[in-house]
Parts: C-alpha cells; structure tokens; sequence
C-alpha cells in the first residue's frame, strides 16, 4: 500500500510539474459536463423549465429565504413570487397583455425591476431593459427597436419620459407608473391596482407555448460607437449565462453583491438569474459605490462580488482602511480588469479568487479564466473549441477587415500573435442578431472563413493565445489604429499614462492629422484631486515605457471622462472633435520632443502641425 501511495504521490507531483492547471482543468470540465447534463435536461423537459420555473421551484421549497436586500429592506423568495402575481394580473387587465408581447423596462436597480421582469415572464412577455441613463433620441430608439407597445417606469425618471411622451404617443404606446407620483397625461398610474390586486398563482397555461428557443430579454449594447443595438436573449442563452455562477463554484450557501446596472448582461444575466439558479440571496445596490462597497460586504456576510471594467480600480483608488481584509467575500466574478489593478486588489484585500470571464451579449463564444492566473480572461483548451469551435484570424487594423488569401478565405493568427476572435455559428452556438436591425446583424456575420459558405459571428474583439493556452484580451477593433506603419493598442497606452502621478484616468484614441497617414495617438485625461498636469513627468512616462510610434501625440484634460452605464468609456465624440483648440474648450498639450515635455497646444501650433511645419 505505501508503494501504491508513493508512486501515485510522484505522479501527482509530475503532472503538477509539467501540467501545472491539469486540477483546474479536470475540475473545470467535470463542471461543464454535469452544467451541459442539466440544461439538455430542460431543453427536453415538457413543458420548457425556464429560469421562471427554477425561482418558483425556489419559491415554494424555501418561501421565507431572503432573495433581495435593498437598502435595508428584506424581500423574501415568496414575497416577491406574491408581488409578481399581483403585478402580472394588472397588466395582463389593463395593458390587454397576451404571449409574446414585448414590453420595455424603464427602471433603476430595485426590487420593482425584478418583480416586474417576473410577473412578465409568467404571461409569456418578452423584457427590454432599457438603460436608465439615456435620454430623448437614445430613449425613443431604443423603446422602438424592442417592438414593445408597453413602457413600464417609476417616478425617479418620470421627468425623462415625460419629455418623449408624444413621441411615445405617435408610436401608439401605453406608458404605466408602477409607484406613486403625480398624475401626468398619457401615464396610467399602477400601484394601487397591483396592492389590491391577488396574488394567487397565474395559469401555467399563460406561458405554455414558450420554448428553449423563445426571446426571453432584449439587452442593448453599451453604445460607445453610435445608437445601441437590442441583443436578442433568448431561454437558451439566459440559462447559459445564469450557469456561470455554478460553473466557477457560488454555491447555495453564498450571498451574491450586485452592484452591476441591471439593464446590462452581467448585471441580469449573471448576477440575478445566475443568482436564482444557485437560490442564493441577492444584496442589490441601485448604483455602485467604492466608499459604501467593504460596508455592504460586512453588513450582509457577501461572500461572491461581481465587477465589470473599471469598478475594481475604484476599489484600489478608494483611500486606505485598516479592516480592508476584514469580510467574507471568497470569489469576484466579472470582466474588464488589468492585470496591474488585479494584483493590487489581492494585496489590499486578501486572497479573493478572481474568476475573469470574456464574453459578449449577443456572442456566441466566451472563456472563464477558471485558474485565477492574473491578467488573463480564459483558458483556450480543444474542450473549449469542442463546445463552440472558435478562431483567432489574422486582421487589417488599418482596413478594419481580416486578412484574405488567395482563395478569399481568412488566415489563422500564430501563436502568441494577437488576432480578431471568430466563433462558428451551428446550432449549440448560435448567433441570434439585434432586433429590428437586420444590417447590424449581418455586419457582425463573417463568411468564407476556413471554406466557401461557412459562417461566424465577427466579435470585433482582438486577443492573443499564449503557449500556456491562456487567453489575453488585447483591444476591441476601433479601439486600435495605426500610426507610423504601426499598430497601437489603446488599452497599452492608457496603462502607461495612468502610471503617472497626476493622471487618474485615460481614454486613448486616434485622431486624422492633415498630410499624415493613420492615426496619431491621443489621450483624454482627468488629473488626480489636488494634483497639476506635470507635463515633463507625463513626457518621461510616454518616452519610457511606450515605443516611439505608440506615444499619444496630444493630450486632453477633461473634469470627467464619459462613459457609459457599465464603464465602457465613449470616444466616437472625441474621435470626431480631434485636436483643434478652436472646437475644444478643455486644456490641450502636444508632445514637444525638441523641449522632451508635453507643451500646450495653441491655435498656431495647431496651424503649424496641420501645413507640416511641426513634425509629429
């Protein structure tokens, strides 16, 4: 026996040795073959199991768990099954709801939001999530692209629908307020209806022709590049994304922190129906917060926290405190963190396993980076690209097209070469579109790939597969431009740049020059509290650690940096303001390499880089 168990000791060390992650991805693959089990289970399932079913399953097995804390409150498993019942026979009375009409969600992050999106699906009605930021144009567009005839809101942004209500009106819309405020015409006031309405169960029946394949949720696209695009979501695709938590090991013990906007995937998706499938209690914030964050983990025992791009460097900026290690959070699940800032979280606040997911709404491809190896968004193993079969091809920044052979066909990128990420479209992993915008749908569909006739979905997102099989998100096509016969990476510039003592934040963009090919680098910025743009220090940092062709030519110090609800940072405007000083009121500087600092940009050095007196 002790010969058995010291040959299997050494073999355990070799394989530690030579397969360093071989733990990490067996126990990966065990999970997705049992998650893969479960979910073919409910595609068969008659009628349909939907997200729906597993809240009420939920529901009636533990009635009086806490699924929502919001702002002291406690709404329980049961309490909301109540209320969506309730809300869900108003509508179905007042608004004549029938299956399969869409209706659109105007609300912030509350509980009213959750209720309303339940009550819903229990009369078969598609849910568009509107972002609760936008306003006029962006508002009414997305409200029509959902197809919906119905807008839910509140009273904290009555003032904003108040200002489409006739362009809601020309559309034949019915707008309902779910809380009480003051009367406006065109808007039916709901609360006391729904109060006094039952709450018993509603008919099985209401749903009965829903399927796998039915849209379940319309999740628009941040809009950084124009108008956002309604994400089509249907049943199958929210239960994938609801497995994730299972899939990286929340299990029903935990307590899950969402602080995401819940108009976004990660938010909804993974966050709150992921949250439901686990039947694990939700502490729901209506916005994020860096000085309220450690104080709400503490306060509900949060052992699961998600984050999505900047929101973890908020946590590092935040100022210091001597309890920062002190709570129970054991895992943060999201995506868009550097690698600097993840390493700097473990040190502020202890030995958190960052799970770091890539993965889009409308996709059909993503990478769970299941080890926690800091930096990286997944593994790209051949059980991967069994699941969804995948590529990284060759790519043109400067056409923003993919490199073609002789035959037509795309090229692989090599390893260690960073290329644009295509996912084949079968039916496992399909690509649905947008709705209502079919020329949106079809740029995002790439034929002629590997052979004449086949189809991928075109994620426009530029990654890199290392030897170790790890997968490094390198920039989203637009967001990298050529300059001197070179490709810049804007995310390795705004590295750079926040590396300097002055500067808080950096969005980095290129912007057309008269007499000049490709994009010169520029980079908006917002300084330290208290600190002054330092424009030697700024200019040692670029000359540094930037190669010549990758150093932003000028520089933009704005109050704030633009973004949108998920902190994705917007550059269409800036792209399109570029750097003339007389369009642009903010301070503007250029790298000044004869005096090796960055000088500021006045009308006739702009006059002088424009006609070619000033070399850039």
């Amino acid at each position: 026996m002790l010969v058995w168990l010291t040959l299997a000791g050494g073999l355990l060390l070799i394989l530690r040795a030579h397969f360093p992650y071989w733990l990490d991805d067996c126990t990966y693959i065990l999970r997705s073959l049992l998650i893969a089990a479960r979910l073919l289970r409910y595609k068969r399932s008659k009628p349909f199991y939907s997200l729906l079913d597993r809240f009420l399953a939920v529901a009636r097995s533990h009635p009086a768990k806490t699924f929502l804390h919001f702002e002291g409150e406690r709404f329980s498993y049961g309490e909301l099954d109540r209320r969506s019942n309730r809300l869900a026979r108003v509508l179905r009375q007042e608004a004549r709801l029938r299956e399969g009409d869409p209706v659109a969600l105007f609300l912030g992050n509350e509980p009213n939001l959750v209720c309303a999106w339940l009550g819903l699906a229990k009369l078969a009605c598609p849910v568009a999530l509107l972002n609760f930021h936008i306003r006029a144009k962006s508002l009414v567009h997305c409200f029509i692209r959902s197809g919906a005839k119905v807008l839910l809101t509140s009273a904290e942004l009555l003032d904003a629908v108040e200002e489409v209500l006739p362009a809601l009106r020309e559309e034949g819309v019915s707008v309902y307020l779910l809380t009480d405020a003051r009367k406006i015409q065109g808007v039916a006031l709901l609360a006391d209806k729904i109060s006094e309405a039952s709450d018993q169960p509603l008919s099985r029946d209401l749903r009965a022709n829903v399927t796998i394949r039915s849209t379940a949720l319309y999740i628009y696209t941040s809009g950084t590049t124009g108008l956002p695009k309604a994400a089509i979501v249907t049943h199958e695709r929210m239960w994938k994304a609801s497995l994730l938590q299972s899939l990286v090991g929340v299990t029903k013990d935990d307590v899950f922190y969402v602080n995401l906007p819940l108009y976004h995937s990660s938010g909804f998706l993974i966050g709150l129906a992921g949250s439901i499938e686990r039947g694990i209690s939700v502490v729901l914030k209506r916005k994020f917060s860096a000085s309220q964050f450690w104080d709400d983990c503490r306060e509900h025992n949060v052992t699961v926290m998600q984050y999505i791009g900047e929101t973890m460097r908020y946590l590092c900026n935040a100022p210091k405190k001597d309890n920062e290690k002190e709570h129970k959070v054991r895992l943060a699940l999201g995506n868009g963190v550097r690698a600097d800032v993840w390493s700097d979280f473990l040190r502020r606040f202890g030995d958190i396993k960052v799970k770091e997911l890539y993965a889009a709404t409308e996709g059909n491809i993503g990478f769970i980076n299941y080890t926690s190896k800091v930096g990286a968004v997944g593994r790209a193993t051949f059980f991967n690209r069994c699941i969804f079969p995948y590529l990284l091809i060759k790519f043109d920044i400067e056409k923003e097209e993919p490199v073609r052979n002789s035959q037509g066909l795309c090229i692989k990128a090599a390893r260690g070469e960073t290329g644009l990420l295509v996912g084949k479209v079968t039916k496992r992993s399909p690509f649905i579109g947008y709705a209502g915008n079919d020329q949106q749908t079809e740029k995002k569909r790439l034929r002629d790939v590997m052979k004449k006739g086949d189809l991928y979905f075109n994620s426009g997102d530029l990654l890199r597969f290392d030897d170790d099989n790890f997968v490094y998100f390198q920039d989203r096509v637009g967001d990298t431009f050529r300059w001197k016969g070179e490709n810049v990476a804007t995310s390795e510039v705004a590295d750079v740049l926040t590396t300097a003592p002055c500067i808080l934040e950096a969005n980095v963009y290129g912007v057309k020059v008269e007499g000049n090919e490709g994009r010169a680098g520029m980079a908006a910025i917002t300084l330290k509290p208290g600190e002054d743009f330092d424009c030697a220090d700024v200019y040692r940092q670029a000359v540094s650690y930037l190669p010549a062709y990758a150093r932003p030519r000028f520089i933009r110090i704005q109050p704030f940096l633009e973004m949108t609800g998920t902190f994705k940072m917007k550059k269409t405007k800036l792209v399109e303001q570029g750097f003339d000083p007389a369009l642009i009121s903010d301070p503007l500087y250029y790298l000044d390499a004869t005096k090796q600092t960055f000088a500021p940009l006045t009308e006739e050095v702009y006059s002088a880089i424009t006609s070619g007196t000033i070399k850039l």
